[in-house]
């Protein structure tokens, strides 16, 4: 007797899918995204678990969520439930935003790491750096972790300074401050900067510990301008500018609701890469089942004001004429659309039909397009009735972001 296949929920997909999104930014704030280190484990028996990657999503978004409330989080999930007789694998993720981060930009900085991070997939561990945040997942737990031999890692700027102590005296004074001040600390003299930071999930000796070693890696930037420790669980760097948030201090979280579902573009190749791997290890919905979701869905599409008809956007696109073209977006074309009432848009036709998780597809754009962010063009709604799907932009002429 055959087992019956699991139907991964579309929700799981839908969170890679909405990698499609292509935000702009026009924020003057630096909530620090650029990576310092993304380092990825070996391929493991879990990686070839066809639940691993769905746990691996759910888990993402567990964290996005538990972020709106505070600066650190973690997550554990088995891949198979425990009623199962198949084996199961164990996902294990933490996510830091650096104390000095304001509510939106700690949001912002874990966006962009989720969309790095399945760079690494399909293997079992992996974690990234970026200068405002840090994210890791792996199949144990190992939330007090401080140092590790094996994956502990410190990077150098190539250009010079005379001081030759530039940057450690300042790096060590960060350290102990965040010894003592529950694990965040900032310093600054002479033109030096350096800031430090343990998870949350350390305790003060764990916390000393790693931050001692992450001294002793970054003295090896001697007469550098920046130098950086990313250690399995802390962060160190000194810089020749003043990078973090003044007086290093945290001003409170806005309203739940109003809280950023922040999502960024991810190259199309590392994307069909990712779903192309999800295509492979699990078997999509039988046809009925589609249909059947589908029904569901249009009759709540119909009432919602995300709903444009693909006839009206097919000729707001002078059916995407190429005069209309505005450019090429993460997996499909951008098209300038003018609406019945004269409303400009940008419309953008994927390259692929997403019918096949629709449910889950209506559900993100409805709350996305709820969201109004300084980092964002907003999302007005999309269409997925027509023979392709389509998302409905507000329409940003050329450099006006640029303000």
């Amino acid at each position: 007797m055959h087992s019956p296949t699991k139907t991964i929920p579309l929700k799981h997909v839908v969170v890679l899918c909405s990698l499609f999104f292509f935000p702009f930014s026009s924020s003057s704030s630096d909530p620090r995204t650029a990576v310092s280190g993304l380092f990825c484990g070996v391929r493991s028996n879990s990686s070839t678990d066809p639940n691993y990657i769905p746990t691996f999503v759910e888990d993402m978004q567990s964290l996005s969520l538990k972020l709106t409330t505070r600066r650190f989080a973690t997550q554990s999930m088995n891949s198979t439930p425990s009623n199962s007789k198949t084996n199961s694998t164990s996902v294990f993720a933490l996510v830091q935003c650096h104390k000095d981060l304001s509510p939106s930009d700690c949001q912002l900085c874990y966006a962009i790491a989720r969309t790095r991070l399945p760079r690494c997939l399909p293997s079992s561990s992996a974690r990234i750096f970026l200068d405002g945040c840090f994210l890791r997942y792996e199949t144990y737990e190992f939330y007090q972790e401080p140092v590790s031999e094996a994956s502990d890692r410190y990077s150098c700027s190539n250009d010079t300074v005379l001081d030759p102590q530039f940057g450690f005296r300042v790096s060590e004074t960060a350290a102990r401050v965040a010894v003592r001040n529950g694990g965040f600390g900032v310093a600054g003299e002479s033109g030096a900067h350096a800031l430090a930071q343990c998870w949350e999930s350390l305790g003060k000796e764990a916390c000393r510990v790693c931050l001692e070693k992450a001294v002793g890696e970054v003295k090896r930037c001697v007469s550098r301008r920046e130098g950086r420790a990313m250690n399995s669980g802390c962060y160190l760097r000194f810089s020749d500018h003043k990078f973090y948030n003044a007086h290093g201090k945290f001003h409170g979280f806005y309203n739940k609701g109003v809280i950023v579902a922040i999502v960024l573009t991810m190259s199309a190749f590392v994307m069909l890469i990712l779903l192309a791997t999800y295509v492979i290890i699990v078997k999509v919905s039988k046809t009925k089942q589609e249909q059947r979701n589908l029904g569901l869905v249009s009759k709540k599409f119909n009432n919602s004001k995300t709903k444009f008809k693909y006839e009206t956007l097919e000729k707001a696109t002078d059916y995407f004429s190429t005069k209309k073209q505005l450019g090429q977006g993460g997996n499909g074309t951008v098209f300038l659309g003018i609406l019945p009432n004269g409303e400009n848009v940008a419309v953008k036709r994927l390259v692929f039909n997403t019918r096949e998780w629709v449910e889950e597809f209506f559900n993100e754009v409805n709350l996305i397009s709820g969201i109004e962010h300084k980092n964002l063009v907003k999302l007005l709604g999309c269409s997925i009735e027509g023979p392709e799907s389509l998302l409905v932009y507000e329409y940003v002429p050329n450099k006006s972001l640029d303000n």
